[in-house]
């Protein structure tokens, strides 16, 4: 958006206008952060230009590309914009891969230039860091394609993929977010919990709140006192932005004050169960808001009111289908870089692999989970996504993943202490027997992707069961 309010979509992801009409503009003296230090517009717009002197000065070109591997920070944030100024392609890693994973990805995708910590980062609880950086020279290739971000997904459920996306899909995302009620307003604050590096952190946060004029205020530390302490910082509206695992933080908070600020808090990545949606709404009186999305779309539908909870309403401009049971997003080209699925993305449609339905009438989505959560055991289908919802519907079962590695294997997180044979009498209550679990094995912690998404691969799983 100009300073005269006009909105500019950009006709090619090479150069700086778009970066500076989309996200950039606004009055200088505007808080973009609180970190609890204010960095107002004025202040990011300085910055940006520094980090683009500092990697011009290190090779990269416009049509380049530069890896990014930096945790949450202003670093992170400047470099980023800088390389899009200077008509560049971001690799985003996540600070926490291991130096195998970066390594891999690099010599891969063959950035001329890498920007990482010049020192290991030891953030704890963290969520926003202060870090200095190193930039190296890589090589002096420009990037293979025209993307202004490539991404790795989470990979939930098995090896990372490699996405790209232009920079006129990111600002058509953006725009389709001012076109979401409920979303917030310019002067509101948004409390950042996802990490920017990946889609609902990266655009659903730091983009669209750059050109909404929202304040980003990450908490000082992942805890859910420290949310709510920053919900409580400033008088404005606050939507605390997260994913499923950040519900129970909230929900680990015995007193909770007053929070009038409190707007609503919305998740993206997995649905949320009934039960657990209604417990957090009664112990904040706040709507607890759902979001669908994929790395390869970015949001897909909405219910920040939880109207139709557990169906979500399209966002603007994106169409679904539901064909022989699994849903479909219409997109002009396939998101993939390099060796991947063909039949993932074909005739201008994504197979996302989820199970839904949409509805003729309304068009509401409804998930259903993973279309791999479909098996068989002894000819009888069995949706493991069932198993998994039942389970967390268990008093003293926090979290649960259910997997089919010859036979039916649960594992289960729990807040409180129960005895397996227990948890298995309580199933025999509600699940037929050949849906029950073979084997339920408890975990202090189930693993997680970095997005905080339940981790579903099956060797994973196991390393990790006691």
């Amino acid at each position: 958006m100009t300073m005269d309010g006009t909105v500019v979509v950009p006709g090619t992801t090479r150069g700086a206008q778009w970066v500076d009409d989309v996200l950039l503009a606004g009055p200088a003296g505007d808080v973009c952060f609180r970190l609890p230090t204010p960095i107002d517009r004025g202040m990011l717009r300085r910055l940006v230009r520094e980090r683009q002197s500092e990697l011009a000065g290190s090779g990269l070109r416009p049509g380049g590309a530069a890896a990014l591997r930096l945790p949450p920070s202003m670093a992170f944030v400047t470099h980023l914009l800088a390389v899009w100024r200077l008509g560049g392609q971001a690799i985003l890693l996540d600070h926490r891969l291991t130096d195998y994973e970066v390594r891999r990805a690099i010599e891969r995708l063959v950035p001329q230039v890498v920007v990482s910590a010049d020192r290991p980062v030891v953030s704890g609880l963290r969520t926003f860091v202060d870090v200095d950086t190193d930039v190296a020279s890589y090589s002096g290739h420009p990037a293979s394609t025209s993307h202004a971000v490539v991404q790795l997904s989470s990979g939930s459920t098995g090896p990372s993929k490699v996405i790209g996306r232009t920079a006129e899909d990111l600002v058509e995302e953006v725009l389709r977010y001012t076109q979401i009620e409920g979303v917030p307003l310019r002067g509101e604050r948004v409390i950042l919990l996802p990490s920017m590096v990946h889609v609902l952190g990266l655009v659903g946060g730091l983009m669209y709140g750059l050109h909404a004029g929202v304040e980003l205020v990450p908490p000082a530390r992942l805890t859910g006192d420290a949310i709510v302490q920053a919900i409580a910082s400033g008088n404005s509206p606050a939507t605390v932005l997260g994913v499923p695992f950040h519900i129970g933080l909230l929900a680990s908070v015995q007193e909770p004050p007053p929070l009038p600020q409190f707007k609503r808090m919305t998740t993206g990545g997995e649905l949320v169960p009934a039960a657990t949606s209604a417990a957090f709404e009664d112990k904040f009186g706040v709507p607890l808001g759902n979001m669908y999305g994929m790395t390869e779309v970015g949001v897909i539908g909405t219910d920040l009111f939880g109207a139709h909870r557990p169906a979500i309403r399209p966002a603007p401009g994106i169409e679904v289908r539901a064909v022989d049971g699994e849903l479909r997003i219409r997109r002009p080209e396939s998101p993939y870089l390099g060796l991947s699925d063909p039949s993932r993305w074909a005739d201008g449609w994504l197979r996302t692999k989820d199970a839904g339905v949409v509805d003729p009438e309304t068009g509401l989505v409804s998930i259903k989970g993973r279309l791999d959560s479909q098996v068989s055991v002894g000819g009888l289908k069995v949706d493991l996504t069932e198993v998994e919802y039942t389970l967390t519907t268990l008093r003293g079962v926090e979290a649960a993943v259910v997997v089919h590695d010859g036979s039916i294997t649960a594992y289960v997180q729990l807040h409180e202490r129960r005895d397996v044979t227990r948890i298995e009498a309580d199933l025999a209550q509600l699940l037929a027997s050949y849906k029950r679990p073979r084997s339920v094995r408890v975990l202090d912690q189930l693993p997680r992707t970095t997005t905080g998404k339940l981790v579903r691969d099956i060797a994973v799983l196991r390393k990790a069961a006691p």
